[in-house]
């Protein structure tokens, strides 16, 4: 299993989650890349950082955003959609080479991600950005508009779940307007994860169980109140149990 989380999400002298400790936790970092959050130094300092930690290095696209930290939907042109993920994964890989590694995997953020679920026009954009840039994997969520697309393109689809948002019972996430979208408790952060890895299963908000036999990443948020502490946890827990974890 690969455990993977959103990193590099300050911007200037405005710092969001530790970095450094949760690379010393996870298998692969998604960097965010600049429109959202992320500046040039932090950047570098995160695919530095990953590098030497061994960490696999993803590109975090996103809407052009900073103000709304990418969690508001944009009605973008597709063309200029694929054209601004393009420009996301190759800022952030000429900060990877500089740290002599490559970008891995492309991963959208926040409010793109969750269009991409079911918006089949912005899904094809951000694949056809990525396939601009190569034939590189893309993480998401199972069963989306946007991993079809990039499998019908002959892109590897990487499945993904969330050890700490709650899920509705078509297995999308919860808004974070609504109640239930965060699990901040780490005994039930670790519970999630701990399940996924060995039943294959995710529980919703209303009980339902869902199946996650497609899932090859759990996220961990980096900006979620105890991250660290979570992340930390959880990787303990699914060693115990016996799991391999490795990026995909």
């Amino acid at each position: 299993m690969d455990l993977n989380s959103d990193l590099g999400e300050g911007f200037g002298v405005w710092k969001l989650g530790d970095d450094a400790a949760l690379l010393g936790v996870v298998t692969s970092a998604n960097v965010a890349c600049g429109f959202h959050a992320g500046d040039p130094r932090t950047m570098r300092s995160v695919c530095e950082l990953a590098a030497s930690h061994g960490v696999a290095i993803g590109a975090q696209v996103s809407y052009r955003d900073l103000a709304g930290f990418g969690r508001r939907f944009i009605d973008i042109d597709p063309v200029e959609l694929a054209d601004d993920v393009l420009y996301q994964i190759g800022a952030l890989s000429a900060f990877a080479s500089a740290a002599g590694v490559r970008v891995a995997y492309v991963k959208p953020h926040g409010a793109l991600y969750n269009a991409v679920v079911h918006h089949a026009e912005q899904a094809a954009a951000v694949v056809a950005g990525v396939k601009a840039w190569g034939d590189i994997p893309v993480l998401g969520l199972p069963g989306s508009a946007f991993l079809a697309a990039a499998a019908e393109a002959g892109l590897r689809t990487v499945g993904e779940a969330f050890a700490d948002r709650g899920y509705t019972p078509s297995g999308t996430l919860v808004s974070r307007r609504e109640p239930g979208a965060l699990l901040t408790d780490t005994t039930a952060v670790v519970e999630r994860a701990v399940r996924l890895a060995s039943d294959r299963q995710i529980v919703a908000v209303d009980g339902t169980v869902i199946d996650a036999s497609s899932v090859e990443s759990l996220c961990l948020h980096g900006d979620t109140p105890g991250a660290v502490q979570h992340a930390q946890a959880v990787r303990a827990a699914l060693e115990a149990a016996g799991v391999t974890l490795a990026a995909f």
